[in-house]
C-alpha cells in the first residue's frame, strides 16, 4: 500500500484556491453530508467545539468517500495532542495562536520525527494504515501541510520571521481574536480590521507561503480571494445550520 498523497498541499502548491467549510458540529454524519458538497476541504475544529480525539478520528473516517481533504485544527501547539491527531491520518493541522518564530518551529518539530523533531514513534497507527505503509514514517513528512494561525499584534509584528520557519506551509489570519487584539471585539468586519487583514495577506503572498481566512461574510470573502487567500474557508456547519433554520422558521411564523 502506498502512502495517501496530500490533495490540498498538492493544490496549494499549484496555486490552486481552496475553497473550505469549518466544521464544529462534532458529527460523523455531518461531516460525512458537507465531505461531498463540493467543498475542496473541511477544518474539523478542535479548539472551539466539542470535538476530541474519537470525534476527529470518525470524522476523518467519514470523509473517505467524499471530495473534501480534511484539516486538523489542534487546540494548541502541544506535541501529544499533534502526535496523537497525526496518528489518526490526519495529514493537514492548523495550529492556533503562533505569535513569534520560535513558537512556530516548536509547532512544525511536533509534526516531524527524530532527529527533525520529537514527534513520538507508533508503529502502525491509522496514519501508515496499520503497518500497510512500510515506509509511512521515512515519507509522512513529505505529505503533512501545517499551516500556523495569526491572532494578536505580537504575531504581525513578527509575521515575516513566522512563515520562513522551514514545514510553515501556509499562514492562516484568525480574524476573530485579530479584530480582538486590534480593540474591535466582535467586529471582524470594522474598516480597520479589514485594511490590516488585506495588508497581512499580501504580506503572507510575499513571503512565498500560502494564505488562509475564515469569514462567512461572502463579500469579505471575494475581497480577500483578491488580495491573495488561497485556502479561504467561507462558512461552517454550526452557522449554516443556525441561519437557515432561523430563516425557514420565521418565514412560516411570519405567515402564522
Amino acid at each position: 500500500m502506498d502512502i495517501l498523497k496530500n490533495r490540498f498541499k498538492a493544490a496549494l502548491a499549484e496555486n490552486r484556491q481552496q475553497i473550505g467549510l469549518w466544521c464544529s458540529l462534532a458529527s460523523p454524519i455531518s461531516t460525512e453530508i458537507v465531505a461531498g458538497s463540493g467543498f475542496d476541504w473541511l477544518l474539523l475544529d478542535m479548539e472551539h467545539s466539542a470535538n476530541d480525539l474519537r470525534d476527529i478520528y470518525g470524522q476523518l473516517q467519514a470523509m473517505g468517500e467524499g471530495s473534501a481533504s480534511a484539516m486538523v485544527r489542534v487546540p494548541s501547539d502541544e506535541p501529544i495532542t499533534i502526535k496523537r491527531i497525526l496518528d489518526t491520518g490526519a495529514q493537514s493541522l492548523m495550529i492556533p495562536n503562533i505569535d513569534d518564530a520560535d513558537q512556530a518551529r516548536r509547532a512544525v518539530a511536533a509534526t516531524r520525527y527524530a532527529p527533525r523533531g520529537v514527534r513520538g514513534f507508533s508503529q502502525a497507527p491509522r496514519a501508515a494504515r496499520f503497518g500497510r505503509i512500510p515506509d509511512y514514517h521515512a515519507r509522512c513528512e513529505a505529505e503533512i501541510f501545517v499551516a500556523v494561525q495569526i491572532e494578536s499584534r505580537r504575531a504581525l509584528d513578527n509575521l515575516e520571521e513566522i512563515a520562513g520557519v522551514e514545514g510553515v506551509d501556509g499562514v492562516f489570519i484568525g480574524p476573530g481574536d485579530l479584530s480582538t487584539s486590534l480593540g474591535h471585539l466582535g467586529q471582524q468586519n470594522h474598516p480597520e480590521v479589514v485594511r490590516v487583514v488585506e495588508e497581512t495577506i499580501r504580506r503572507i503572498v510575499r513571503t512565498g507561503k500560502a494564505a488562509g481566512i475564515l469569514t462567512a461574510n461572502e463579500d469579505l470573502a471575494r475581497r480577500y480571494i483578491a488580495a491573495g487567500t488561497r485556502f479561504t474557508a467561507v462558512g461552517s456547519d454550526m452557522g449554516l445550520l443556525a441561519r437557515s433554520t432561523e430563516a425557514l422558521a420565521a418565514r412560516f411564523r411570519a405567515g402564522a
